[in-house]
């Protein structure tokens, strides 16, 4: 049952981006283009996603726990660090650039473009890459001797 569920929000989130359109990377970058051709459809697809989150959120984290977890996995740090920018700068230019973000790019997998297929091994790449970097920044700092 937990296999289906998660497969179907897969399906609703990837209809979703379909329906909006936001798997079409010239949307995307048309609401960029705020001196040309603005498109403001991303706006509204931002806010809605926001909405449902923020409704979402009231319900669900007033259970006890997850349906199919012993607790709810939040975010626990607070502060604003140099990862945290680094991967932001990192996403905003990567979409920015593409018009593709990671949410989008998986349902536009179904085009048959080349494209997303591109970003996605990219994306891989990067999040395997920051693993190491993470990892290699563990491993060094676990290796000083504490002073």
């Amino acid at each position: 049952m937990r296999l289906i569920s998660f497969f179907a929000i897969g399906l609703i989130f990837g209809m979703g981006i379909a329906l909006s359109g936001m798997a079409n990377p010239a949307k995307v970058l048309n609401f960029f283009d705020v001196a040309g051709n603005w498109d403001p459809s991303l706006l509204l697809v931002m806010i809605s996603a926001w909405l449902v989150t923020v409704i979402g959120y009231f319900f669900v984290l007033k259970r006890p726990k997850p349906v199919w977890a012993d607790v709810f996995n939040l975010p626990k740090a607070k502060q604003i660090d140099l990862p945290l920018i680094g991967g932001a700068a990192t996403f905003g230019i990567g979409w920015g650039l593409t018009g593709y973000c990671p949410g989008g790019s998986i349902p536009a997998l179904g085009l048959g473009l080349p494209e997303p297929f591109i970003f996605v091994a990219a994306m891989v790449a990067g999040i395997i890459f920051a693993k190491f970097l993470r990892a290699r920044g563990t491993s060094s700092r676990a290796a000083r001797p504490s002073q």
